[in-house]
């Protein structure tokens, strides 16, 4: 029966993803059962309605935070088709958060209508000219992308700090400038609509930006030229390159191509018109790492990046309103460590089945 159901690759990611769910759920559920017992049933109920508990206030308080996680994923999956784990997604997602920002305060010379645009690109190119550090020195010296990538976000970090200071510093509070509302994303009549919470934000454009951007990455994985070759280098950089690609400029252009998604994610949410602001602190946002689980979750496709993020923001509203119940909103954290774990046991689980297919074709054949 479960051998049928993990008959097809899609459908064995989506069973698998729902699996990791329901356990991280009932997890969840019973950690809330030990430490609230009395508003349990309560909490869990808030939990489950999370981007609907308050109409259209949770909806696009999900909507908003699925963006940047979405991106941070894209980035994350998209490397992992080559093979290399990019944990520099915080330092790319930073440096795009900043090159934005500046933009779009200090460069006052292009008109309010377009520098959400340049200020879009530009926050990529930076992610993707970052992302090329550890890119080269994997390609042509063979250092371990996670070793290189870590280096690179402490190094971004003490950079964007001080970058802030001389350039955007607020001088009220350690922070930087926030971004005008006239220079923010445009706003849709869907933004009125669904943000009752806060009339001033502009996720519509922001999400449609991410979507197409992940719709994007999934044409270029399948259907180009470049997306096999990434994938070849992927299941083996000797073969490709016995195949005649070229798997330093595959690598290179990968690793690239992930930071370009990840300086996009970092740009987004500061052009919302929400106020937010860069920090000066040395601490990595938290959403580069966020976006682990969501490739993690979505099984490192593009689209599956989509559903993983918003799945991760629908939860997450809905942790944050189990605080009215006196519940630690740390539950969200570890319901998402649990649900991590086992999307990491659903891949034994799809090996095995996939194992067990192979063994009964060969069997098959045999018989023949």
């Amino acid at each position: 029966m479960l051998s049928k159901l993990f008959a097809k690759d899609g459908t064995k990611s989506v069973i698998a993803s729902l699996i990791s769910i329901f356990f991280g759920l009932v997890v969840g559920f019973i950690i809330i059962l030990i430490f609230a017992p009395n508003e349990a049933l309560e909490g869990f109920g808030i939990l489950l309605s999370g981007g609907f508990y308050r109409g259209t206030e949770s909806f696009s308080q999900m909507i908003y935070l699925s963006i940047p996680i979405m991106m941070t994923g894209l980035c994350v999956a998209f490397a992992y088709k080559t093979g290399e784990f990019n944990i520099g997604v915080p330092g790319q997602y930073l440096i795009g958060s900043f090159v934005a920002m500046y933009i779009s305060i200090r460069w006052t010379f292009i008109p309010d209508s377009l520098v959400w645009i340049v200020a879009v690109i530009c926050a990529g190119l930076a992610g993707a000219l970052w992302a090329l550090i550890p890119g080269f020195l994997k390609a042509f010296k063979n250092v371990n992308v996670v070793i290189s990538g870590i280096m690179c976000n402490y190094i971004c970090l003490l950079l964007v700090i001080q970058g802030i200071k001389s350039t955007i510093y607020n001088s009220t509070g350690a922070e930087s400038m926030t971004i005008p509302e006239s220079r923010s994303l445009p706003r849709t009549p869907l933004d009125g609509l669904l943000s009752t919470g806060d009339s001033n934000l502009r996720f519509v454009v922001a999400f449609l930006i991410a979507v197409g951007l992940c719709i994007l990455a999934w044409v270029i994985m399948n259907k180009t030229q470049f997306g096999y070759e990434l994938k070849a280098v992927g299941f083996n950089k000797d073969a490709a390159k016995y195949a005649g690609m070229n798997e330093k400029k595959t690598l290179i252009l990968a690793l690239a191509t992930a930071g370009f998604f990840a300086g996009v994610g970092g740009a987004l949410p500061y052009l919302c018109g929400s106020g937010k602001t860069l920090q000066i602190t040395e601490v990595l946002p938290d959403e580069g790492f966020n976006g682990i689980p969501i490739a993690l979750l979505g099984f490192s496709n593009p689209i599956g990046c989509i559903f993983a993020a918003l799945f991760m923001g629908y939860i997450n509203v809905g942790g944050n309103y189990l605080q009215s119940l006196n519940i630690a909103v740390e539950v969200i954290q570890i319901i998402t460590g649990v649900i991590i774990y086992f999307a990491s046991f659903t891949l034994f689980i799809k090996h095995v089945f996939a194992k067990h297919e192979a063994n009964k074709r060969k069997k098959e054949e045999g018989k023949v």
